[in-house]
């Protein structure tokens, strides 16, 4: 059950979406992971404002605000016009506030769900984006940010250590500050019977103060479609790494939907490195409804101990998993939604609702 309405003030535009259905989702998804005082507490929604002229130079201005179950964010994005063969300029003020499941969240039933570690994180950025010209099949994106991230507990409380004592952070504060350089890198080939998406990110930390973190992290995203008579085999190849300084919370977490299905958020590992690999072969049953089977797996390629602290050893994880199971994927005008049920290495049994994301 929700609400969508869209309301034009002058030449700005107005979106509201308010939808009451999350609560059915979660409570099939996930254990309990803080308690909800409010009614409001339990609805999701999104607001966005939209202005296509906002100093008469076609300047333009976005504000969004998205809230779920147990986080939010909020995005600020101010644009201006430039020639179509210069790098297209952004201005990016954004904040969220999320629960940290995928490295401090607690494995439980087998490691097919993960529950709250009480650690949430509150990040704050502001930087610019630079868009370069895309190519037939490239498109690149450089973006230069001052981020600040402090752990908070469920009551809003700034902490910079784990109930185990462990440091949150890198510095040992209760805040992180770091300026980051990320050039992100595009490649997209398609034609009618398969198509080819390699994405590359890389970050970098700069030190502008002595007490600023230094990293470099990557991470890629290669995915294959081919179509293979009436049916169609989605394959997905994620990696990464980070040296340098780090913080546990930039660990790289493995398990859960979009990852190794039949596991919870993070319940395979977090570490340093990791390699996924997914694979799902889908059949259509009707014009809105496809059948799907699939297989994933996952690893922290043994680096889960040197993220510091090793949460991962303190929570037992595994290292590496395997899941499979079977879905149904409906497709309508609002989008594409996918059911999964997904057993995992432990025989553990788990239901998943969410948005088709394997070829993304």
């Amino acid at each position: 059950m929700g609400a969508q309405k869209s309301i034009h003030a002058g030449k700005a535009k107005i979106d509201v979406n308010v939808d009451f259905t999350h609560k059915l989702c979660a409570s099939l998804m996930l254990p309990t992971l803080r308690s909800t005082g409010s009614p409001f507490s339990l609805v999701i929604g999104s607001l966005c404002i939209k202005h296509p002229n906002l100093f008469g130079g076609s300047e333009k201005l976005d504000v969004s605000w998205d809230k779920g179950l147990y986080d939010s964010n909020v995005l600020v994005a101010y644009r201006r016009p430039r020639p179509e063969w210069l790098a297209q300029q952004s201005f990016v003020l954004q904040h969220s506030l999320s629960p940290e499941i995928g490295v401090h969240g607690i494995p439980v039933n087998n490691f097919s769900r993960s529950g709250s570690g009480g650690i949430n994180l509150s990040r704050l950025s502001v930087g610019m984006d630079l868009k370069e010209p895309a190519s037939s099949k490239w498109s690149s994106t450089t973006s230069i940010k001052f981020e600040h991230v402090r752990p908070l507990n469920d009551d809003g409380r700034a902490i910079c250590r784990d109930y185990d004592g462990f440091p949150l952070t890198s510095s040992g504060n209760p805040h992180d500050s770091m300026v980051v350089l990320k050039q992100e890198s595009q490649f997209a080939k398609a034609n009618d019977n398969s198509f080819f998406h390699f994405n590359l990110q890389i970050e970098q930390g700069i030190p502008v103060l002595s007490k600023w973190i230094i990293f470099n992290r990557f991470k890629f995203v290669a995915s294959k479609g081919i179509k293979l008579g009436p049916a169609f085999l989605l394959t997905r190849l994620t990696g990464g790494s980070i040296v340098g300084d780090m913080a546990p919370y930039q660990a790289f977490s493995i398990g859960g939907l979009g990852s190794v299905r039949g596991y919870g958020e993070g319940a395979v590992g977090s570490g340093r490195s990791c390699l996924v690999a997914n694979s799902e072969l889908t059949l259509p049953l009707n014009k809105m409804l496809e059948g799907a089977i699939f297989l994933d797996c996952g690893t922290d390629l043994r680096s889960g101990h040197l993220v510091p602290g090793n949460p991962a050893l303190r929570q037992s994880k595994p290292g590496s998993g395997i899941g499979l199971g079977y879905g149904l994927r409906f497709k309508s005008q609002f989008g594409h939604f996918q059911v999964d049920y997904a057993v995992n290495a432990y025989q553990q049994r788990t239901l998943y609702f969410g948005l088709s994301n394997l070829a993304s």
